[in-house]
């Protein structure tokens, strides 16, 4: 990793369904920018339309980073993400261009923006297939009850129904013999940090989010599914357990009708609303939150060129 110096970055987060990268895409396009992708399913070949990735028309037109990297069924960390982010960002600001951070993955932009140190721990796949047995066997709250044994301050910050976080922090206690949480020390970089939030009411975020399940439907989710499938990726895979896969699969496993499994999606989609904004603390001080019912495209491009220009740094369009 280079040096990093107190250059630029800015941030755009909020929940799923918001309008973040129409609106990141059209700043980027005026400033010469580019994205670093923080979402957690983006990063996966092949999952193009359950996980709204960004088109090879918006691809050319602005480049994104940290998209399309790696194989549904291998290994991904918050170390790997977190090192593939400061590279790229690194890269376009060594092009003089903006970086902008892009995404709703709370873990994700935390992990970047303050400068988590991620215990580098390989993934066990044995271990994790037998936590992940036990957790379809026994709930998650089996897990979380083992883990608040060993590592009670992670245990206190992880969810019973977040199998995956859970699995990871009893993974790096039985490797190390050291609670994760002993180990997430943090060493903010010294980005210079412009940090947008975009929200809307929530009902009519809610009917977005249904909209645009309509609209994956429409455009091939169940064939993007069976596709998977059929190349041999288990529906069991952290990858697979994606909002939109994991009640496809379902379907497809003749579990339910096809009705059924687009409402699941649509209400676990509001249930997965809900959580980001816990993670992205609306009250944050260091967050400028608008909301994008008011079209603030016209402001929030006048505070990105007033941040550039006061951190002393013009991109080349």
């Amino acid at each position: 990793m280079t040096s990093r110096d107190g250059r630029p970055l800015i941030a755009v987060v909020g929940p799923t369904g918001v309008g973040k990268t129409r609106l990141s895409m059209e700043i980027c396009q005026k400033v010469g920018g580019e994205i670093v992708s923080a979402d957690s399913r983006q990063v996966y070949r092949y999952m193009q339309i359950g996980t709204a990735k960004p088109t090879r028309r918006q691809r050319s037109l602005v480049p994104h980073h940290v998209v399309d990297i790696i194989d549904p069924d291998e290994p991904f960390t918050l170390a790997q993400y977190q090192e593939l982010a400061y590279r790229a960002i690194d890269g376009i600001l060594d092009r003089h261009h903006a970086p902008f951070l892009v995404g709703g993955a709370g873990l994700y932009i935390r992990a970047v923006l303050e400068g988590f140190q991620v215990p580098k721990v390989e993934p066990r796949r044995s271990l994790r297939e037998r936590l992940r047995r036990e957790a379809a066997r026994e709930g998650g709250a089996a897990l979380h009850a083992r883990l608040a044994k060993v590592d009670p301050q992670a245990a206190a910050k992880i969810h019973p129904s977040n199998v995956r976080r859970l699995i990871r922090a009893l993974e790096v206690y039985q490797t190390l013999g050291t609670p994760i949480s002993s180990l997430q020390e943090r060493e903010p970089p010294p980005y210079h940090v412009l940090k947008i939030g975009l929200t809307m009411d929530r009902e009519r975020l809610y009917r977005r989010i249904d909209e645009r399940v309509d609209r994956m439907i429409e455009d091939g989710l169940v064939a993007e599914v069976q596709n998977l499938l059929e190349m041999g990726y288990d529906p069991g895979l952290p990858a697979m357990s994606g909002l939109g896969y994991r009640q496809i699969c379902n379907y497809l496993r003749g579990d339910t009708d096809l009705a059924t499994a687009v409402r699941k999606i649509k209400t676990e989609t509001h249930r997965f609303v809900r959580q980001q904004y816990k993670w992205f603390r609306l009250g944050d001080e260091t967050t400028y939150w608008l909301d994008v019912s008011a079209e603030p495209l016209g402001s929030i491009l006048a505070m990105v060129e007033e941040f550039l220009h006061e951190a002393g740094w013009w991109s080349v369009t």
